[in-house]
């Protein structure tokens, strides 16, 4: 595959202390490009004096595009639109508006929402949630993601279904583990031997391009005794994109976890377990509901086989339309291009309901060694509408290749 080039030319046009000006394009060099996150260092386009980045503008064609710096303020981010041909430009000492736009973050009772206009996109539930009353409280959860909506609003997560109890919208506990010979899973919460919680927040933001959270999850052995019930620890990054467009957003959804067991813990090879998981509306069902793999699988032959990329499209709530999930692996990941979980398509009775899985462990084990970071990255575009093969392989490939960046 050949590099996506971000060919970006800086030029410092004008000195002194005013008008400071720096020129840039960006060269799209593979075909389609689809609207991506770009990030510009700091340090290296002169911008190291944090007292002049609050009075800074990012133009096109004579246009202000939102930009957000990260929290230590070392890159400056901003979403490249692939219909757009002309330069940007970053100006000193101007005054900023930045509108109505981008992502804003909101906590209330037990629930970090990531809103765009009215619309909360995104909900992370870090409150407890418990189960139907008369269903056993073993199933109580918390650190899930739950509602994911659509861009027009509609719903297409769902948890605590009567089939299963311990699904949880956007998740992934892991399933057939090892602790010191011992079999645990963190999954099927009715076993009652083990869960993943909410602990606390390490971060979160708003801004103009993007919203988000660092969330501190435990995954928790209830078999052992207090002093070595924390298996793993993971740092939940999720970032929410705004793509300024009404039919599409797109999350960054990142894992990064560590045992701080003595000698770590063993995710046997299953069917399900850690990675992505979604379990999709109730609305979805064999009839109304299909998928789409980077190597051409559908939802008959999906299951078990190895994508880059897939795609799940339902029927939209008002029966008019369509809206879906494209689901994306970066290269990094274990067992990339990764193994899947997607439901037969007679499951559940022979409705035929919707579940899919990026299942790194689906075919080999994983020996997690204690105190060793790991890490799975991954991306989704929502989207209303319909989303061809074309597109779904340019997205990846913005997310598999960060532009590189060329300075003169």
């Amino acid at each position: 595959m050949r590099h996506i080039l971000l060919a970006c030319f800086l030029v410092f046009l004008l000195s002194c202390n005013d008008n400071e000006k720096y020129s840039f394009k960006i060269v799209e060099d593979d075909g389609i490009f689809q609207s991506s996150p770009i990030s510009l260092k700091v340090e290296a386009i002169g911008l190291e004096d944090t007292n002049g980045q609050d009075n800074l503008a990012l133009t096109s064609n004579g246009e202000q595009i939102p930009f957000q710096f990260d929290k230590d303020k070392k890159h400056l981010w901003f979403v490249h639109d692939s219909g757009n041909k002309g330069s940007y430009e970053i100006v000193r000492k101007v005054s900023v508006n930045e509108g109505s736009g981008g992502i804003k973050m909101e906590k209330n009772n037990g629930d970090l929402q990531l809103i765009k206009g009215s619309i909360p996109l995104l909900t992370y539930r870090y409150g407890m949630t418990y189960p139907p009353e008369g269903v056993d409280s073993i199933f109580k959860k918390s650190g899930y993601i739950h509602p994911l909506l659509s861009p027009s609003g509609d719903t297409i997560s769902r948890i605590q279904p009567p089939d299963h109890y311990h699904h949880y919208g956007i998740w992934g506990p892991w399933t057939h583990t090892q602790i010191e010979g011992e079999r645990v899973d963190f999954w099927n919460l009715v076993e009652g031997q083990g869960t993943v919680l909410f602990k606390d927040f390490n971060d979160t933001n708003s801004g103009a391009v993007y919203g988000g959270f660092s969330a501190r999850q435990e995954h928790i052995n209830l078999k052992a005794y207090a002093d070595k019930r924390i298996a793993l620890n993971e740092d939940l990054e999720v970032k929410v994109w705004d793509l300024d467009r009404p039919d599409r957003y797109m999350v960054d959804y990142t894992s990064n976890f560590n045992s701080p067991l003595e000698n770590g813990i063993l995710f046997e090879a299953y069917r399900y377990g850690g990675g992505l998981g979604m379990r999709f509306t109730e609305r979805w069902h064999k009839d109304n509901c299909t998928v789409l793999t980077s190597e051409g699988n559908d939802r008959l032959t999906a299951d078990g086989t190895n994508a880059r990329w897939c795609m799940v499209t339902g029927e939209s709530a008002d029966g008019k339309g369509t809206n879906g999930v494209l689901f994306l692996s970066y290269p990094e990941n274990r067992a990339h291009p990764e193994p899947m979980r997607v439901w037969p398509i007679d499951g559940n009775g022979g409705r035929g309901d919707m579940f899919f899985e990026f299942c790194p462990i689906r075919h080999e084990e994983w020996k997690i060694e204690p105190n060793k970071d790991y890490r799975l990255k991954y991306r989704m575009v929502v989207f209303d509408g319909k989303l061809t093969a074309e597109e779904a392989e340019s997205y990846w490939k913005s997310f598999a290749e960060m532009p590189r960046i060329v300075i003169e």
